[in-house]
């Protein structure tokens, strides 16, 4: 082995240490997957009338009613929840949408405080998402709702 032969072989494995450093730290501050919207063959969909609402605004319904298990711990003691969407739709220009009906037990509030309660999981969940739909079919209505949280340095 010649004495330019050890420097070379340290040069490589400083090499290949750095690359997998950066390979390794690239991979770990990528931004986690969002949701994938579930497409059904067969839709649950638990108002007629919601669905005849959403249509005849333009929107497709590409999903039904959907249950998302969610699991957390509590001072090492394991809690299950679920959190459920009512229906996903596609306008006309192809932005999907989360639905949320009207609850006649569970009115929503038209606040700000109250619409960020029990509606902005669902944005942050789906961030791809144009919006949140709330449909309430007993009035005929379909309230657009966007969500656009500022980040403070």
């Amino acid at each position: 082995m010649r004495t330019g032969d050890s420097f070379v072989i340290l040069l490589l494995i400083a090499v290949l240490v750095i690359w997998f450093y950066a390979r390794g730290r690239k991979w770990y501050d990528k931004p986690r997957a969002a949701l994938a919207i579930p497409r059904q063959d067969e839709l649950y969909l638990p108002s007629e009338e919601a669905v005849m609402l959403l249509n005849a605004r333009g929107y497709e319904i590409v999903a039904g009613k959907h249950k998302l298990p969610v699991t957390m711990t509590m001072d090492d003691q394991l809690l299950e929840s679920r959190i459920f969407v009512d229906a996903y739709v596609m306008d006309d220009e192809d932005r999907f949408y989360v639905v949320k009906l009207a609850r006649e037990r569970m009115p929503l509030e038209m606040t700000g405080s109250a619409i960020r309660e029990r509606l902005l999981v669902y944005s942050l969940l789906y961030p791809e998402a144009a919006g949140v739909l709330y449909v309430d079919p007993a009035i005929g209505s379909i309230r657009k709702i966007t969500f656009e949280v500022e980040r403070t340095k």
